[in-house]
């Protein structure tokens, strides 16, 4: 079972080796989201992809070679994740900034996550959190892992709750968690056979809000769940059962909801990290460095 874990990740990895790193991040990430706030939602759910599958070591990035075949087209990814060229812009900014590859793919994908979400909220004063950094970049990625191991829409509460203690993660991290998709879209090849019979007008990637305020980190997502209107399936199986309570609680206490937020995310951005020696720093985010 891959677990959160520490490690050798510190919020101040980089502050002697190039404390213009998680600045020169913020920076990209808020021109990113300015200029197209749904953005904020895809690099946040980017890191999620990515953590799920072997641990948060920046695979999800990598293209395809004839060695495998990577994440980007697997099932839960292909038409649907996004933001690769803004993590492209964010590590050549990073490695001008730090003059040298220092900063691994795998920490801009994490810290990202945490900027696009306050990028979205600077108004509000919405969650942030110290991200643990000092990961290092995995020399492989897996199409199959990828498959097997994101959470799919059509997932029960019981296949959920599983999948989530895989990665050492609770069922207060999975309803918290789940309180991300109070920002952004889903397809509509996601959610047509909850919502829909089969000949619904609207095409496979058209876009639907996931709560009524996709542009604000609230409790607009939970409370959805309470009176049914859920737009994933996968969403709305967290009423009626062993986490209803939890729904309930973060519907009616927002500052509880962004605290466990920022919470939750930390513990999910340390599943099995590679550090020390393991992996690599990758001048690319898309490929190796091949000898």
């Amino acid at each position: 079972m891959a677990t959160p874990s520490r490690g050798q990740l510190d919020p101040h990895f980089y502050d002697e080796a190039c404390p213009a790193a998680l600045p020169t991040i913020k920076r990209l990430v808020e021109e990113a989201v300015a200029a197209e706030p749904r953005m904020g939602a895809s690099l946040l759910r980017l890191h999620f992809h990515d953590c799920f599958v072997n641990g948060c070591d920046g695979s999800i990035l990598l293209d395809d070679t004839p060695f495998f075949t990577g994440e980007k087209s697997a099932s839960p990814n292909v038409n649907s994740v996004r933001g690769f060229e803004v993590i492209d812009r964010i590590k050549a900014a990073v490695n001008a900034a730090c003059r040298g590859n220092v900063v691994s793919c795998a920490d801009i994908v994490a810290v990202a996550a945490r900027d696009s979400v306050v990028a979205v909220l600077m108004q509000l004063g919405g969650p942030s959190y110290n991200v643990p950094v000092g990961r290092r970049d995995a020399r492989t990625a897996s199409q199959a892992a990828a498959n097997s191991s994101i959470p799919a829409p059509t997932f029960n509460l019981d296949r959920l709750a599983s999948s989530f203690a895989t990665h050492g993660l609770s069922l207060k991290d999975l309803v918290v968690l789940s309180g991300g998709h109070t920002l952004g879209f889903s397809r509509c090849t996601n959610f047509r056979d909850r919502l829909y019979n089969e000949t619904a007008t609207l095409g496979d990637d058209d876009l639907a809000p996931l709560d009524p305020t996709p542009a604000r980190f609230d409790g607009a997502y939970h409370a959805s769940l309470l009176r049914g209107r859920g737009v994933l399936h996968s969403d709305q199986q967290l009423v009626g059962g062993v986490t209803d309570a939890l729904v309930r609680f973060y519907a009616a206490n927002g500052e509880a909801f962004r605290r466990d937020f920022a919470e939750g995310m930390v513990r999910m951005s340390s599943i099995s990290p590679l550090t020390g020696n393991s992996g690599e720093i990758r001048y690319s985010c898309r490929k190796v460095n091949y000898s």
